[in-house]
């Protein structure tokens, strides 16, 4: 489960019960008979007794107002009602619903595929004969998204979001046609590397969208419905993937899954040019593009996928590899991520830092839980899985709650809580390793860490988007991914590494479908080595997380 700043608009600021009521500028409006709220200012002229509006009020001004207000609207109504109403309305109101259904539908697919894709992915190795080259499938993926992340940030603070999405729609259906018809395991990488140019500038987009389009209110509504995308894909997606390989073959796993993107981008890329489209100030000159950001992209791919490499050959030669990495991404980091974020400097470095953190950590112990539960407990590879399914539904829930306007007061404490139950899930699931323990203990801790993941992913998303410029919306987004999946990669990287030095030579079959055949290989203490540091790295994360908010003096 991989994906992310927060805001105003809290309960806290809007009026209590027995207060006047406001419209979106704080003027006092009086009530209609059903509680509308209506401006004292709208145009001269006599009032019509059955609306409360102007009897002069014109009927070629119609904004498409809900029509449920109330009967006897007349046709137009007034700039800052429109406005006002406009305000009030949620992710699926008249306003945003076509927009909110299109993109969430995205996200929904591109989760899918990367649920589908890796339940096919063993098979399509062995049958192309390329169980040497499997791992580079996944990090050709992503090394290729952390170079289109930034690449997405400057397009679509320079022109809008719609290219940059409309581009990376484009770019992962071919990668997944281009890898559903390969004929050997390097053409199967090379569609592989398209998709990761695709989903790289597709994600940054879709972040800046919902900075131009939805106001921030709503925002965090919007970031829920991102996480409760997941959750059906979590659970059908491997259970369909492997009825289709099985019947039909691995390759329409691949091909079939652009054909579905088609509706969601009749649905989104229209709403997308009419609400988010263009530079974010259309009358200044577009910025230029940043020529060192696009080299340090380039420095920060190379550098990750280096490392990737030195972490599972665990010789004498990958010093070399490992040594030319991190040459390539300390200048990388440094240029590309907010002045400070190393240092969780208060603000926006903070909320980049913490995506980081949270998102390593959880995903690297993650990736060990059902090879833990296989080789060291004797479940099965599909009964492992499913103690972690139920992690999809806790996500989303967590991203609820989160969204909740009432708990907006206390969006820190909610991130700092949520990083506690990540650390507490990741140092309870290796105590199956005792045999007197149920293996049901990790199910439940699973679902715990979820749900906080559920909340600081979301609020990282939310809180990003508040700290940012119009202007800036696109590179923060990008910064956000880059903490996001680097952090991925680094700490998987030094989990694999560690847990093969203790004997979890189990590390590289599993990677190849294999995990059974693997168990002679593992050791208790290799899994330990995994899952206690990145215990370690949550706990850091929620310190990291009281200081995503700057402090009034």
């Amino acid at each position: 489960m991989t994906a992310p700043e927060q805001r105003d608009g809290t309960d806290a600021a809007r009026p209590a019960p027995t207060d006047p009521p406001y419209d979106h500028r704080g003027a006092d409006l009086p009530h209609d008979h059903r509680g509308a709220h209506l401006p004292h200012d709208l145009p001269g002229g006599p009032t019509d007794p059955a609306t409360g509006l102007p009897a002069d009020l014109p009927t070629d001004l119609k904004t498409g107002i809900p029509g449920d207000l109330r009967p006897g609207m007349p046709d137009a109504l007034p700039e800052d009602l429109t406005g006002a109403v406009t305000e009030a309305e949620g992710v699926l109101g008249r306003t945003y619903r076509a927009l909110s259904i299109g993109i969430v539908s995205v996200v929904f697919l591109i989760a899918f595929e990367a649920t589908a894709v890796g339940t096919a992915m063993p098979v399509a190795a062995r049958e192309l004969h390329g169980i040497p080259l499997y791992a580079f499938a996944f990090s050709a993926y992503f090394t290729t998204s952390l170079f289109a992340m930034v690449l997405s940030g400057q397009w679509a603070d320079r022109r809008g979001p719609l290219q940059p999405l409309a581009t990376g729609i484009t770019a992962f259906g071919a990668g997944l046609l281009l890898s559903g018809a390969a004929g050997s395991m390097w053409v199967f990488i090379a569609g592989r590397a398209v998709q990761g140019l695709g989903g790289g500038l597709v994600i940054v987009a879709l972040y800046v969208v919902i900075g131009r389009a939805y106001p921030e209110r709503i925002r965090p509504a919007i970031m829920a419905a991102f996480a409760a995308s997941w959750v059906i894909p979590s659970v059908v997606g491997p259970l369909a993937a492997g009825t289709v390989t099985e019947h039909l073959g691995w390759r329409w796993v691949f091909v079939g899954i652009p054909a579905l993107i088609v509706i969601p981008l009749a649905l989104a890329l229209p709403q997308i040019r009419r609400m988010a489209s263009g530079p974010a100030d259309p009358d200044a000159p577009p910025p230029p593009y940043d020529r060192r950001r696009i080299r340090l992209a380039l420095g920060i791919s190379a550098g990750a996928g280096l490392l990737q490499y030195a972490g599972q050959e665990l010789n004498w030669l990958a010093v070399l590899p490992a040594a030319a990495g991190v040459a390539l991404l300390v200048p990388a980091v440094r240029g590309l991520l907010p002045t400070g974020t190393v240092r969780a400097a208060r603000g926006l470095p903070s909320v980049i830092l913490l995506r980081g953190v949270a998102a390593g950590s959880f995903i690297a112990a993650e990736s060990f839980v059902p090879l833990m539960l296989v080789t060291q407990r004797g479940l099965t590879p599909t009964m492992a899985g499913l103690s972690l399914a139920v992690g999809g539904a806790t996500w989303a829930l967590g991203s609820y709650v989160q969204s909740r306007p009432r708990l907006e007061p206390y969006r820190e404490r909610l991130m700092v809580s949520g990083m506690v139950l990540v650390a507490a899930s990741i140092a309870v699931a290796p105590t199956v390793l005792i045999p007197a323990v149920p293996v049901w203990i990790v199910a439940v801790a699973w679902a715990f860490g979820c749900f906080g993941m559920g909340m600081v992913i979301a609020s990282t998303s939310v809180l990003l988007l508040k700290l940012s410029a119009p202007e800036e919306a696109g590179s923060n987004s990008a910064a956000l991914q880059i903490s996001d999946g680097l952090s991925n990669v680094l700490l998987l990287a030094l989990g694999g590494a560690a847990f093969a030095a203790l004997g979890g030579e189990a590390l590289g079959a599993a990677a190849h479908g294999t995990v059974a055949g693997a168990a002679a290989g593992s050791h208790p203490a290799a899994f330990a080595a995994v899952f206690v540091p990145m215990a370690v790295v949550a706990v850091v994360g929620a310190w990291v997380a009281t200081r995503v908010v700057v402090r009034e003096k």
